[in-house]
């Protein structure tokens, strides 16, 4: 469901997996999954388009080691010394290859930081594009993923309208406002961010006055109802 709200550990047992990194190709064995921020001061350049339906990932950089004390200094890799792909290298084959219709889009389930260790889940992509461009003194990769239905076929011929996102400052605020816990009975678990006047009937997910934070319990709860 969109807009849960989760720990870092409630995350990782979602994925059946240690999440250490934020690109995690094939990681679900039919998604993967990445994990973004676009707070102030995030390590990369992230940012959602159109309403939030549209996500531009920016590919992540070489591991320090011993000769590289600063991975920002370098161009983002595509491959290991090895010769095996790097995560930026196994994201840009699977856009490229669909761009040239030889795969369906990659399914990526996206999480966004919040606050420490607090993740909110931002529902399922697909990987539609992929380049590099410059940024500075060096090349940098960038990934175009699109909001999808979380059931959505993953066929070309098949186009769905993209959902609204709630936007990242709008969930911020309510976080705060809301100290973390939902609004009803004060519970810190299975959280979600709920609009007060559903979306479905004329609600705006870009007011921090419509959104609020109910448990699962109370979200199912009030439904689609206006309070």
């Amino acid at each position: 469901m969109d807009n849960e709200i989760l720990s870092y550990w409630e995350m990782c047992g979602r994925e059946s997996a240690g999440l250490q990194q934020g690109m995690n190709f094939g990681i679900g064995g039919d998604h993967s999954v990445v994990l973004t921020s676009v707070r102030k001061n995030a390590p990369y350049n992230d940012r959602f388009e159109d309403d939030g339906s549209t996500l531009i990932y920016e590919g992540h950089d070489a591991r320090r080691s011993s000769s590289l004390s600063n991975p920002k200094t370098v161009d983002q890799p595509a491959v290991f010394p090895s010769g095996s792909l790097t995560q930026n290298g196994r994201f840009h084959v699977a856009a490229t290859d669909y761009q040239k219709g030889l795969r369906d889009p990659e399914r990526v389930r996206v999480y966004e930081k919040l606050a420490q260790g607090i993740w909110s889940y931002n529902g399922m992509f697909h990987l539609v594009g992929s380049w590099q461009e410059r940024a500075g003194d060096r090349t940098v990769f960038k990934f175009k993923l699109q909001a999808v239905e979380e059931e959505a076929s993953v066929s070309r011929r098949r186009v769905r309208p993209p959902r609204r996102l709630i936007p990242t400052e709008v969930k911020q605020q309510v976080w705060k406002r809301d100290r973390g816990r939902c609004v009803r009975c004060g519970s810190t678990e299975n959280l979600h961010f709920d609009h007060d006047i559903p979306f479905s009937k004329g609600g705006s997910s870009f007011t921090v006055e419509n959104v609020q934070i109910l448990c699962a319990q109370h979200n199912l709860k009030k439904g689609a109802l206006i309070e």
